[in-house]
């Protein structure tokens, strides 16, 4: 005798359970990945979110550091103009008797016989015009407008005789403003 076993509803049972189970299983990997999608998506825009408000706050340092600069620079700017206001008046206040002394120099250099008719002051540079009794008195003033602590580089320009009956000739001359003590420095070296 033979037993006749059949296994096929069993097996049909078992494939069916099989298949739920997998069924089951897609659907768990399925939440179980649109979990983790959500909490990765969440993380990389709360990261986007948070260095967006960095960036933010960044630019807003930047801008008030821009308007500090722009503040610093026109400081500057007058402390600059201040500055050179200050020079401007320190070198007219320690000048301001320095024109007294040209014009006592140029009176202790002048030799008998000659007079001054104009002076024209140009910078540092004065032209003299002027009328002398000889040439020989002419050469004696540039000698002692060299000879002063006060100007130097004297230069003879032009001198034109007066008239055949005398020697006196009207002259014009060049000589630079000297400040006392610039000589001495310039021989030494």
């Amino acid at each position: 005798m033979t037993t006749t076993i059949n296994l096929l509803p069993w097996r049909e049972e078992r494939r069916k359970q099989q298949q739920n189970e997998f069924v089951v299983m897609l659907v768990i990997a399925a939440v179980i990945g649109g979990l983790l999608f959500y909490a990765w998506n969440s993380v990389v825009e709360q990261n986007i979110a948070d260095q967006r408000a960095r960036n933010s706050h960044i630019q807003s340092k930047t801008s008030e550091l821009d308007a500090r600069i722009e503040e610093i620079k026109e400081l500057q700017q007058r402390r600059d103009e201040l500055v050179a206001r200050m020079e401007v008046i320190q070198s007219l206040q320690g000048n301001r008797p320095t024109i007294v002394y040209v014009f006592d120099e140029l009176a202790r250099t002048l030799p008998d016989g000659v007079y001054y008719a104009e002076i024209k002051r140009a910078g540092a540079t004065y032209t003299i015009n002027g009328i002398a009794e000889s040439n020989n008195r002419i050469s004696r003033l540039m000698r002692n407008l060299d000879g002063s602590d006060w100007f130097q580089d004297a230069s003879l320009l032009n001198v034109t005789a007066l008239d055949d009956k005398t020697d006196a000739s009207q002259f014009v001359l060049t000589v630079k403003q000297a400040t006392p003590g610039s000589k001495k420095e310039g021989e030494e070296k």
